[in-house]
């Protein structure tokens, strides 16, 4: 009996030795499936992340062949302007085309296609608005002559076989001022800069109390700036306005007669010495006209008898000559002076006898 159940006993002991190694092994066997899926999700993880990287990256890639450029250009008025495409392989270009909108007037479009080499105008009808060389070539716009209204937006775009491109131009329009100098009456100093588009800004030297105006826009967007400065009882001779404009700088200078305002009592002497000199010589004038009227009346009376001599002599030649009463009368008074003559010079006739 005690040798029966120590048999059993090891029977039983080898039974749940074997059990346990069977579990130990299935439990083993299913550690390792879940280590390799472990490793299997890690890997599809990586795989994925790999993959959304690489979408990303082409995703921003295809979004740089869509950005778009603005520019703010400035230029000069009676000038030429160029405006350029954004830069693309030539062969991939498809269509070029240009919009362009200018102030208060609406867009007009321009295009060109490549694959049948032909340009469109479009309903743009500015003559100086045109292509800045040939299309196929260069697909650039000019604007020559820049007028003050070709103020707007001109915007470039390209469509090619990898994407389309904008450039959009901000184009402004400058017109310089037209600036003067001047002092007025009350010893001031007056600086104007008139017509500029855009307003100018006016400063002084020296310094003084100055007050600056800018008066209303005119119809084509140009605008006067006046600056009035005054330097009180300040000895100011010399001023000089400064003018600054984004189409340049001028300055201008002057001499100031006085360098603070001309006194009352002064005013009134630049008033009255010209009066009186005016009077001076009228009444000049007047007293010689008087002195000279007088002395031809004088003379006009001296002469009166002269002329009437002068006038009887001819009746008296004629009356000389062709009436023979009056000669015979003549010879009479002629003889009777001679007597006359030769008494008082106490003359005494000699006869003398002949031989």
């Amino acid at each position: 009996m005690p040798c029966t159940w120590i048999t059993s006993d090891l029977q039983l002991r080898l039974i749940l030795t074997l059990f346990f190694v069977a579990e130990c092994l299935s439990a083993g066997m299913e550690g390792t499936k879940t280590s390799n899926n472990s490793m299997q999700q890690l890997d599809n993880g990586n795989h994925s992340s790999v993959s959304t990287t690489s979408s990303t990256e082409r995703k921003q890639s295809t979004v740089t062949l869509y950005a778009e450029v603005k520019t703010s250009l400035s230029v000069l008025v009676d000038t030429k302007a160029v405006l350029t495409c954004p830069p693309v392989l030539w062969p991939s270009v498809l269509v070029v085309t240009w919009e362009i909108v200018l102030r208060d007037k609406p867009p007009c479009f321009g295009a060109y296609r490549r694959d049948t080499n032909q340009t469109t105008r479009g309903n743009c009808t500015d003559k100086r608005i045109t292509w800045a060389s040939r299309p196929d070539e260069n697909p650039a716009l000019q604007v020559d002559p820049v007028a003050i209204t070709h103020d707007g937006n001109y915007t470039c775009q390209i469509v090619t076989s990898d994407g389309n491109f904008h450039h959009e131009y901000h184009l402004q329009v400058l017109v310089p001022p037209e600036v003067t100098l001047i002092q007025t009456e009350k010893g001031t100093a007056v600086c104007k800069a008139a017509a500029g588009k855009p307003a100018a800004q006016i400063s002084w030297t020296p310094e003084g109390d100055c007050d600056t105006e800018q008066g209303p826009y005119w119809g084509d967007s140009t605008v006067t700036v006046q600056s009035t400065c005054r330097w009180g009882s300040r000895h100011v001779l010399n001023v000089s306005c400064s003018v600054s404009h984004l189409a340049g700088n001028k300055s201008l200078s002057i001499q100031l007669s006085q360098g603070a305002e001309i006194p009352a009592h002064l005013k009134n002497l630049y008033i009255t010495a010209p009066i009186f000199i005016i009077l001076i010589v009228v009444g000049s004038i007047w007293l010689l006209k008087i002195s000279g009227c007088r002395k031809c009346k004088l003379k006009k009376t001296e002469h009166t008898p002269v002329v009437q001599e002068d006038e009887m002599e001819p009746y008296a030649s004629y009356t000389e000559k062709n009436n023979p009463l009056y000669d015979i009368t003549n010879r009479v008074k002629t003889s009777q002076v001679l007597q006359s003559e030769v008494d008082g010079m106490n003359l005494h006739t000699i006869y003398v006898p002949r031989v």
